[in-house]
């Protein structure tokens, strides 16, 4: 596979990726709540976005000009807030506070009260259709700004989904970019067996490809796959992009890792201890 990152940023992509999980299982873990699995999975994703690929800057966070970012799947706030922090849109001592009464890291986001937020979410379904505002509005203005959403699996069966993706197919919005988490496990659904879900999202692919998006499939967890996407959505005209990325649920710690238990457990000081180790290792 040929590939638009170099050795050199492929590193600080993966290394951030670790340095930001570490700060999210301890943020949960002192919290006393918080989920885990699907900021777990998503987070070479939000490293990608904003390390590689926004054009955005923490000196200058509300600039009109700057890419747009939704994280519809509101609920994984603290993954979006690790790599926020690891970026420098505040400091990272601050992640301690999560999920406080007093703090500005809310259990989801909250754009009135941290920089580098463009969306307050939570209800999901809702925050694909902010990001389809925001990218119709780029266009009613002839702005250069590009919006990326990240969408979860099990967040794509409300219906408010769908609606928002037959009207940015409507407008041929070719300067959105969605992003499916598909981790294959939700928190709530049918019953699978061996502690598995339904998938969340049968036939992703042909059911966006259907709603006339450009449809792009990646592992989530290769930098270089994600940043070839990003590349690949660019060149597209006259249509929206959604790039599938295939994720492990809890992904970064073994016995986090694709169940349904650590949706939104909290590590026990012990866990939370072998699971840094394990992100150290690398294993």
């Amino acid at each position: 596979m040929s590939t638009l990152l170099q050795e050199e940023q492929k590193d600080l992509l993966i290394n951030k990726s670790k340095e930001a999980r570490k700060q999210l299982i301890k943020a949960v873990n002192h919290a006393g709540a918080g989920h885990i699995g699907g900021p777990m999975s998503a987070m070479d994703l939000f490293i990608n976005l904003y390390f590689n690929e926004l054009n955005v800057s923490t000196e200058d966070p509300d600039n009109d000009n700057r890419d747009r970012f939704v994280l519809s799947k509101g609920h994984s706030a603290i993954g979006l807030y690790a790599a926020l922090a690891v970026r420098g849109f505040f400091p990272i001592e601050e992640l301690k506070t999560f999920d406080s009464l007093d703090s500005r890291l809310q259990a989801h986001p909250d754009m009135t009260i941290l920089p580098g937020l463009d969306m307050s979410t939570g209800s999901l379904g809702q925050g694909i259709s902010a990001a389809v505002g925001m990218a119709l509005g780029a266009k009613l203005q002839n702005k250069e700004f590009r919006t990326y959403c990240i969408v979860g699996d099990g967040e794509s069966q409300e219906g408010q989904v769908w609606e928002a993706a037959d009207v940015a197919s409507k407008y041929k919005l070719d300067n959105l970019v969605a992003i499916l988490d598909n981790n294959k496990i939700q928190q709530f659904g049918w019953d699978a067996g061996n502690g598995k879900r339904e998938i969340p999202a049968v036939n992703a692919h042909g059911r966006w490809e259907a709603f006339g998006w450009h449809v792009i499939d990646i592992d989530g967890h290769n930098h270089e796959e994600i940043t070839n996407a990003f590349h690949e959505a660019k060149q597209v005209s006259g249509k929206p992009t959604i790039i599938i990325a295939n994720t492990v649920k809890g992904k970064g710690v073994s016995f986090m890792e694709d169940t349904i238990k650590w949706h939104s457990r909290v590590p026990t000081d012990e866990e939370l201890e072998l699971g840094l180790k394990e992100l150290e290792a690398g294993v």
